[in-house]
């Protein structure tokens, strides 16, 4: 089941996402999500309505994912590539697992695809697993966008074929 975060998931959220920093600590992405990150925007992504979770048939919280509507600053400037589609998007940010529930990453596009078919997402250079999961499930590498910070990210792109 997945359903939008509320406060009282913080802890558990913050759980799930120590578990997913050292998942990419273990796998060779030791610094996509700095010290801090991402607690301090939980509040404000939940606020946003725009944090949800992945629970199991009891309720525990396995994933948590941010899916936001509409134009994504990051996304405006794309180099070495660009978007297939200018048409309005989603897009994912910041899926985590504690690594309990298997299929977290098919499971979040299925929710993500029932609402818009144009979806947009990006991972850092050494964030393999997330490479993988994107292009296995149809997602097209476009080109490389910066966060706020300037930090590049691959960027992907994902659009249902009618």
């Amino acid at each position: 089941m997945i359903r939008r975060a509320e406060t009282a998931d913080l802890e558990r959220i913050r759980a799930v996402y120590r578990a997913a920093k050292d998942y990419m600590v273990r796998t060779g992405n030791p610094t996509q999500w700095e010290e801090g990150y991402p607690d301090c925007v939980l509040e404000g992504d939940i606020r946003r309505e725009q944090l949800y979770v992945l629970c199991d048939e009891g309720g525990i919280i396995h994933a948590a994912f941010v899916f936001a509507f509409g134009e994504d600053p990051t996304y405006t400037l794309i180099e070495e590539g660009s978007w297939t589609s200018s048409e309005p998007y989603g897009t994912i940010h910041r899926l985590g697992s504690d690594g309990v529930m298997g299929g977290v990453f098919a499971r979040c596009l299925e929710f993500c695809k029932g609402t818009i078919s144009h979806i947009r997402a990006d991972t850092h250079r050494d964030n393999k697993t997330m490479q993988h999961l994107l292009e296995k499930h149809g997602f097209t590498y476009r080109g490389i966008i910066y966060t706020d910070d300037g930090t590049p990210r691959l960027a992907y792109e994902y659009l249902a074929r009618i």
